[in-house]
């Protein structure tokens, strides 16, 4: 069996270089590091976790707390957008991912035993209830977290600005001539689609544009079938909208959809301007206006922040709120009836 020793030999480093190089140890080159790393693997060493955990103090494992109700979970590309740049952060520092839930052995218990017996360093908090008293508890504990999306002064926060977002969204339909704007909210049961919600009546208010009643309609779970839903209502109003703001852009396509599906054309009757930017938002018929959040930079900055408190750095909770803008593509235009 291959150990530190028969590397230290191999590459002419010390056994301590080489151990602290495995430890990701802030002393040791980045060069020296990967020279350390290839001539391990290419001996077929693999640390003893075991080993690593006892030198260290850490499991080097990271918990992942998801949990929503509509079944679209990690699928949903926002999420899964965030959730990939955050994990190749955490894996580059020697960290792994792992799914935490209240179900232990089978038997439920609750986020924060789940996350003592699984030795967890920290969690990383995508999705929750957070009314949920085991997700309370968890926030109460000595675990360092992070959550994405969320405000609270019990934990470290990273979100955009999603009321400044929405401001820009309205402030866009209005600078093409718009004055009757809808949104599709993304409910008020979550912060970013409350935040949304409160930036677009700012937004009108500001600009002296009256909210009409059932001019917001709700987009429950920011699915394109609730979108879909959503635009049908604001279309059967005695004076329906020129142009729709949807808190999310699968939001959006289902605007889109309902829109077409009713013979409308968008933008040529109805301008849609959606909130994200999806990959997908780029590529469908007609591609997607709409406010883009960096999702790279929150999964970036949300790690490298939850790192950093596991290693007893920036004890003070840390709310970090990134910029937006908005992306000009093809679903909006002058309006072309009044």
């Amino acid at each position: 069996m291959t150990t530190i020793y028969d590397i230290a030999k191999k590459t002419g480093y010390s056994p301590t270089t080489v151990s602290k190089a495995f430890n990701n140890y802030s002393d040791v080159r980045e060069k020296t590091r990967q020279e350390i790393l290839r001539t391990a693997q290419e001996m077929g060493y693999l640390p003893n976790a075991h080993a690593r955990t006892l030198t260290t103090k850490k499991s080097w494992t990271i918990g992942v707390l998801f949990v929503e109700g509509t079944g679209a979970g990690i699928r949903h590309p926002f999420f899964s957008a965030v959730i990939e740049s955050f994990k190749q952060v955490a894996v580059a520092k020697g960290y792994a991912l792992m799914f935490i839930s209240k179900d232990v052995g089978g038997k439920q218990s609750g986020y924060l035993e789940n996350c003592r017996i699984r030795g967890v360093d920290g969690v990383v908090v995508f999705l929750s209830d957070y009314n949920d008293p085991y997700f309370l508890e968890l926030l109460e504990s000595d675990i360092p977290t992070v959550i994405l999306d969320y405000d609270t002064p019990q934990s470290h926060t990273v979100c955009s600005d999603n009321r400044a977002g929405a401001l820009l969204a309205v402030n866009y339909l209005a600078s093409l001539g718009h004055r009757k704007i809808g949104l599709i909210s993304g409910g008020g049961n979550s912060f970013p689609g409350s935040e949304r919600e409160l930036g677009y009546i700012a937004a009108m208010e500001e600009l002296g544009l009256d909210v009409p009643d059932g001019y917001i309609a709700e987009g429950a779970f920011f699915s394109r079938e609730s979108g879909y839903d959503a635009m049908l209502k604001l279309l059967e109003l005695p004076e329906c909208p020129t142009a729709v703001f949807a808190s999310g852009d699968l939001l959006a396509l289902g605007a889109v959809m309902a829109a077409k599906d009713k013979g409308l054309s968008v933008p040529s009757d109805i301008s849609v301007m959606g909130y994200d930017d999806i990959e997908l938002a780029a590529y469908v018929s007609p591609a997607l206006t709409t406010i883009r959040q960096d999702t790279e930079m929150l999964g970036t900055r949300a790690a490298e922040i939850l790192i950093a408190s596991i290693d007893g750095k920036g004890q003070d909770k840390e709310a970090l709120m990134l910029p937006v803008e908005v992306v000009v593509r093809d679903s909006c235009a002058q309006p072309g009836r009044e």
